[in-house]
């Protein structure tokens, strides 16, 4: 009797103890894990969230790059992290919707291995051509390729990135033949379109929009069903001669499976009044992409869709990483 009773009076113990750090939480700084390099969109996201963030939770957002392996290396330190609410990721459409279509084996099951929290931003890619090229409009783009196939080239900032399957997904619905050429990044591919070393690129408004502003790029069209608001003079390239194409971008908050819901409630609650604060919409306003929010259901939902469309695009068009 006195052991059962001791036994109860630790459990009892334990479980007040759990309670207790799960209201304070959090208490220390917490750890956002990028899985791509410092200056790309996601990065740039994440950068912009975790201001916001941390005045929502009162307590340090420290944004860590860990680039590499088709974004496996920060994705896996995501999944293997304690669920305790103090590592989380960032989750760009390639690394939960694109890189798992397009890879052999991952050390982690995206829907089985992470808890979604919040989607943070819903964006479009920008369809550009070089400035020396002759065609002025998604149309006469069209219309050019096919005059002359495989002999445009299209970048991509790399291979399993939405441009370069957006990219492939513009093939398979013009019935163009364009040559895919893979970068180390998105300024690199920038940079060569504007100096004529290729042709075409879909890349990511947050990278592109200077340019396209400055017109050192043609812009034709936006990727996603609807226009940007930060660019409504642009049309999406459905309304432009490619009827049903959507290939928006889109990140959200990530955490390792098993987080506790009280911590996960109050992660999406903090996240979502961060994405509704005034600072937050100035700034990606001017990127031209839109503050999203929702519940974690709806972002788990979004994440399914997506890896089934990006799975039939991949596997009609052949993409791969190599």
């Amino acid at each position: 009797m006195r052991l059962f009773t001791h036994t109860c009076l630790l459990a009892a113990a334990l479980l007040l103890g759990w309670t207790s750090a799960l209201a304070d939480y959090p208490d220390k700084p917490i750890r956002l894990i990028v899985p791509q390099a410092p200056g790309s969109a996601t990065d740039t996201a994440a950068r912009i969230l975790a201001s916001e963030l941390s005045l929502q939770l009162g307590q340090t957002i420290v944004v860590e790059n860990r680039p590499g392996g088709g974004f496996t290396i920060g994705l896996d330190l995501v999944a293997k992290a304690a669920p305790d609410g103090y590592t989380l990721g960032m989750g760009p459409v390639g690394s939960l919707a694109i890189s798992p279509n397009m890879m052999a084996k991952l050390p982690y099951d995206i829907e089985k291995d992470f808890q979604p929290v919040a989607l943070v931003t819903r964006g479009h890619m920008l369809l550009a051509v070089s400035p020396n090229l002759p065609v002025n409009s998604v149309a006469e783009l069209i219309a050019y390729a096919k005059k002359n196939p495989d002999k445009l080239t299209n970048a991509s900032s790399s291979n399993g990135s939405p441009g370069h399957v957006g990219g492939e997904l513009f093939k398979l619905m013009t019935g163009t033949q364009i040559v895919h050429v893979p970068y180390k990044g998105g300024a690199l591919a920038i940079n060569d379109l504007m100096s004529g070393q290729v042709d075409v690129l879909l890349e990511s408004l947050n990278s592109i929009a200077p340019h396209a502003r400055s017109g050192k790029v043609k812009a034709l069209g936006v990727s996603g069903a609807r226009r940007s608001p930060g660019f409504p003079n642009i049309p999406t390239i459905a309304e432009a001669g490619v009827p049903g194409f959507d290939a928006p971008t889109w990140t959200g908050v990530i955490a390792p499976a098993g987080l506790p819901k009280p911590v996960l409630d109050k992660l999406n609650a903090a996240t979502n009044r961060a994405i509704a604060s005034s600072s937050f919409k100035e700034r990606f306003g001017v990127i031209g992409d839109e503050p999203a929010g929702g519940t974690p259901e709806e972002f788990g939902d979004l994440i399914k869709r997506e890896l089934a469309k990006w799975r039939d695009v991949v596997k009609r068009s052949g993409a791969k990483f190599d």
